[in-house]
């Protein structure tokens, strides 16, 4: 909204201000979720009925005599997928996410969840929507957390959240570009670590709740600027922070770029570490590495292992201190897209990009002790948005065509992640 109550605001940030003592930097709060609490390697995730469009493109591509295209559709659908919630009354996400838990527990299967409510969600963009008011947010998370009870879940609580924060302030002092007009330049930004702090706080609660909070990709934010972000939004009593939800980055990169911030996060926030308050000396993919040569990320490996894992002042507490981290591989196995040289404008190289592949198959099986699991948080197959690139449209100047809108199904795109999968489909 473009203005909020005096009295609205005063008590917004005064519970702010409380939520953020509660998290104060290298303490373990109460309900903060501890290395044995994370997912089992054995967990087995929710397979979720399919987007109705799915369900059409087989029966057409099956009907064309098209079979083979048609069982890898069918395949893609019968891997474990997450459920989104996007919106509704509180009584209704309620009842939604009651009924999706109960379901999965059936099949003794652990369902992911996406919680994407909050306020200028997408700064207004092509996701546009979400509640609002920070208010209304958490009432409607007071149902979501409800309806999940004491059945064992995974939260991927708000894609974009901390990578996009109305009227925000990055970690060098820059005001960045979400700029929304119906937004309050004073309040939105400590209006978004409120909705997180109170979500957090909210679905901690609940038993066998892992939650996991925004922590952008490896081509996005540097490690120190989100390492911050996720501390002051609750990070330290969840279970973690998520990685290229709806986007192409190559696993191999994410894996480093999780672990970064981890060892940032307790670089910066352990009281006897030299680096305490300083998340802007961490190191990350842009420096000492050179964020496009991948071949240089073994000079930020060496950074951590020299000035974080090698304290000899304050015990370093190895993986096992750390936090934890999960990353979406629904749609990387070919990586990320690079577009031509010499476009005369934005590429959207997020944007349904094309020959991109499905990646590893959801499994909290990882091989990493800090990563929790592979999940497919983006529905492989539903469109990012009417791509314009550097056009004003209507066609997406790369595919030549008409991109659906976001979250519709995208038959076009489901082919080719489906053809370039890799690992390939059977």
């Amino acid at each position: 909204m473009a203005t909020r109550s005096k009295l609205r605001s005063v008590l917004a940030i005064s519970v702010l201000l409380a939520m953020l003592a509660s998290a104060a930097p290298g303490l373990a709060p109460a309900g903060a979720q501890t290395a044995e609490e994370n997912l089992d390697d054995t967990t087995l995730f929710y397979v979720a009925k399919p987007n109705h469009g799915a369900v059409e493109q087989i029966a057409d591509l099956i009907s064309s005599g098209d079979k083979e295209n048609a069982a890898l559709i069918e395949e893609m659908i019968e891997i474990p997928q997450a459920v989104w919630f996007t919106g509704g009354e509180p009584h209704r996400v309620q009842q939604e996410v009651k009924n999706t838990v109960k379901r999965a527990a059936g099949k003794g299967e652990v369902p992911v969840l996406v919680a994407y409510y909050l306020p200028f969600r997408d700064c207004a963009q092509y996701s546009a929507g979400g509640a609002q008011s920070v208010e209304e947010y958490l009432a409607w998370i007071d149902g979501f957390a409800a309806g999940i009870g004491d059945v064992t879940a995974v939260v991927i609580l708000e894609p974009d959240g901390l990578g996009i924060i109305p009227y925000n302030i990055d970690i060098n002092g820059n005001m960045e570009w979400c700029q929304p007009p119906e937004a309050d330049p004073l309040t939105a930004a400590d209006d978004r670590y409120l909705a997180l702090n109170g979500a957090v706080d909210r679905l901690v609660e609940q038993p066998n709740v892992h939650v996991y909070l925004d922590g952008t990709h490896s081509q996005w934010l540097g490690v120190g600027d989100v390492a911050r972000r996720l501390v002051r939004a609750g990070v330290q009593r969840a279970a973690g922070f998520f990685l290229n939800v709806s986007n192409y980055q190559y696993s191999e990169h994410l894996e480093k770029y999780g672990t970064w911030i981890s060892k940032c996060i307790w670089f910066a926030t352990d009281p006897g570490s030299w680096g305490n308050g300083h998340y802007d000396w961490c190191a990350s993919q842009y420096y000492p590495a050179s964020v496009d040569d991948f071949a240089t990320w073994t000079l930020t490996d060496q950074w951590y292992i020299d000035n974080v894992e090698s304290q000899t002042w304050v015990p370093y507490p190895g993986d096992a201190g750390l936090t934890h981290f999960v990353i979406d591989t629904s749609r990387n196995g070919q990586g990320r897209w690079v577009p031509p040289d010499g476009l005369p404008g934005d590429a959207q190289d997020w944007c349904n990009p094309p020959e991109r592949g499905l990646g590893y198959r959801p499994t909290a099986d990882t091989g990493l002790a800090l990563l929790d699991a592979y999940l497919w948080v983006k529905i492989p197959g539903e469109s990012d948005g009417e791509c314009y690139r550097w056009t004003t449209g209507p066609l997406d100047p790369i595919r030549d065509m008409e991109d659906p809108p976001a979250g519709e199904w995208f038959p076009e795109m489901a082919l080719e992640l489906v053809q370039y999968a890799n690992p390939p489909l059977h």
